[in-house]
């Protein structure tokens, strides 16, 4: 395992461009599935799990051409269906969460499709129902081998069908609309998912010929057709990264422009932050975070201690979260961060704790953090990173202790964050991969 040393205490300064969105890379790079014809796509992140998700797709028979760092030509003229047989598939899709949005675009195309049971990151339950019971009713008949291993087919073609979600499942979704643009018919979702990369893909989808209205909200209906054709796509910039840039500016007393943001796709994002009493100005496209010295957390109008937590959008992110939390430490003031969505994302906070900040875990899902006001540094400390989001987010603690600090299994981070070490020390950090 890589580990991150980290000489924290040392403010940063200069621009960073965030990274392209992984969220909507899984989705989109999916996608590619549903035409034989050529997909551009840009802004590709070069991280992990959008890297294994291509190399998937290029063993399942799809041709990738890479045509720049952050550009690629998929055609999916020639996919493999016996490949679905092997041992390498079962190993690759369950090593990858993302690898479950195959299960639509296969499904319509090619009326079947199995997978294991995706990996991802350790957070509590995530449950595939929303995924199998959209395809299910469009037509899909699925079998369940053991606990872990999944075979769905639709050997008379897919139907629109009216549904509601039992959740607003981003990927589940992705999955649902990815197969009902080739149905016969009409679909309705309803409780549908409605994040900027849903959007995204939907309008990816529109232009390769889908008919799809209602897209930005949760009532979503497609009108089948019987095929699409290729297109381009440039993703949005990773809203996570920038809020993680806007905590870690914060957190450090750093001044950082945040550069080509597409700040109207980023909802409650920069809001939230400025509740922790954190600056910032809008320079068109960018974001500019200002050294701070200080920064005080809001109260509700009855002086009432603020409560940050996560919803589905248009609400608060929870990969947020973790960051927002790790913030507050350094703030004056005290707030509730309430995580509804996964039992186990709050599960770092022991490593503050650690490292001398004021958190009270109340259960798997609250924590109460007691700012210290920058009174008193944290200090660095030995740590593992459990997961994606909060593994940037002891990061983004260590770099603000003092003295040193090691973060261990940082292939965790390496799977969201393109270089970061690398481009954090282009801002002045001291960080040094082991």
């Amino acid at each position: 395992m890589a580990s991150f040393e980290v000489l924290g205490g040392h403010p940063l300064k200069g621009e960073i461009v965030p990274q392209g969105a992984k969220n909507e890379a899984l989705q989109i790079l999916c996608a590619v599935l549903l035409t034989s014809e050529p997909v551009t796509i840009s802004n590709i992140p070069d991280i992990r799990d959008v890297n294994k998700l291509i190399e998937l797709l290029r063993d399942m028979g799809v041709k990738v051409g890479k045509l720049a760092s952050d550009t690629y030509l998929f055609q999916a003229d020639a996919v493999n269906l016996d490949y679905l047989d092997t041992p390498e598939f079962v190993e690759q899709g369950r090593a990858l969460r993302g690898s479950v949005m195959i299960l639509g675009p296969m499904l319509a195309r090619f009326g079947r499709c199995q997978l294991p049971k995706p990996g991802g990151d350790k957070i509590g339950r995530r449950p595939m129902d929303t995924h199998f019971l959209g395809l299910e009713k469009l037509g899909g008949k699925l079998t369940l081998e053991g606990l872990d291993f999944y075979r769905i087919k639709a050997e008379n073609g897919l139907t629109g069908a009216y549904m509601m979600l039992d959740e607003a499942s981003v990927t589940g979704t992705a999955n649902i609309v990815m197969a009902a643009v080739l149905a016969k018919g009409t679909t309705t979702i309803y409780n549908a998912a409605c994040e900027p990369y849903l959007q995204q893909l939907c309008k990816m989808l529109v232009r390769m010929g889908a008919k799809i209205n209602g897209i930005g909200s949760n009532l979503l209906t497609i009108e089948g057709v019987t095929e699409l054709g290729g297109t381009e796509h440039r993703m949005l910039p990773d809203m996570i990264e920038i809020g993680s840039f806007i905590g870690l500016a914060a957190m450090t007393g750093s001044e950082i422009t945040i550069k080509d943001c597409q700040i109207a796709e980023l909802g409650l994002i920069p809001d939230t932050f400025r509740k922790l009493g954190i600056q910032m100005e809008f320079r068109g496209d960018d974001i500019h975070i200002p050294a701070q010295e200080h920064y005080e957390i809001a109260t509700y109008l009855d002086g009432s201690i603020l409560t940050v937590s996560d919803h589905t959008w248009p609400g608060f992110t929870p990969d947020l979260l973790s960051i927002v939390l790790v913030v507050a430490t350094q703030a004056k003031g005290t707030v509730l961060i309430h995580q509804k969505m996964f039992e186990s994302r709050l599960f770092f906070v022991d490593k503050l704790i650690d490292m001398g900040a004021q958190v009270i875990l109340c259960d798997p899902h609250r924590a109460t953090v007691i700012g210290l006001d920058q009174q008193k540094q944290l200090h660095g400390i030995t740590m593992t990173s459990p997961d994606i989001r909060a593994g940037v987010a002891l990061l983004i603690a260590a770099l603000s202790a003092e003295g040193r600090s090691v973060i261990e299994n940082v292939e965790q981070i390496d799977r969201g964050y393109q270089y970061i070490d690398k481009r954090l020390n282009a801002l002045g950090a001291q960080i040094r991969r082991l």
